[in-house]
């Protein structure tokens, strides 16, 4: 489950334990309250109340299924970066609404540099894709598209 607003992050440093907790957790959320527990070598009630902690505060931001798009008929992936337009800097919320709303779009990142965001895409072939770059560059606000193509993705299982 994906919080829709998740509370401020509290900066207190993590501990030891907090950190096992969560390289755990990051390689597989589904693991029980007792696994946990055991692999960290603390009590299930201790555990409990440390992942909920973490939870409150902001550290655990959800739990989700990582789906594969090809199993679900969308096998093309890419990154697209959007430069915007220079007098569009009050208006990030108005684009980021846009994208969230296109179904091809799996990740959002505002981001530094030349280009403005990087969105992560899975279509169900090129034909979508192109579909998709131009609905972005038909955008008022933005300037420009680059689009590469994802081979392979391979996700890391890093806690802190």
């Amino acid at each position: 489950m994906v919080r829709s607003q998740p509370p401020p992050n509290d900066l207190r440093p993590l501990d030891e334990v907090d950190r096992a907790l969560l390289t755990h957790l990051v390689a597989d959320a589904r693991i029980t309250n007792a696994a946990l527990a055991e692999k960290v070598g603390i009590a299930a009630s201790t555990c409990l109340t440390r992942v909920r902690a973490l939870r409150e505060r902001g550290v655990i931001r959800g739990f989700h299924a990582d789906v594969d798009p090809a199993a679900v008929g969308l096998p093309l992936q890419a990154m697209i970066s959007v430069r915007l337009q220079s007098d569009a800097r009050d208006r990030l919320g108005e684009f980021t609404a846009l994208v969230r709303r296109l179904p091809a779009v799996r990740d959002v990142y505002f981001v530094a540099g030349e280009d403005d965001y990087l969105l992560h895409v899975a279509t169900a072939g090129t034909g979508a894709l192109r579909d998709l770059v131009a609905t972005l560059n038909g955008h008022r606000d933005v300037a420009g598209t680059v689009t590469s193509l994802i081979f392979d993705h391979i996700r890391t299982a890093r806690g802190a």
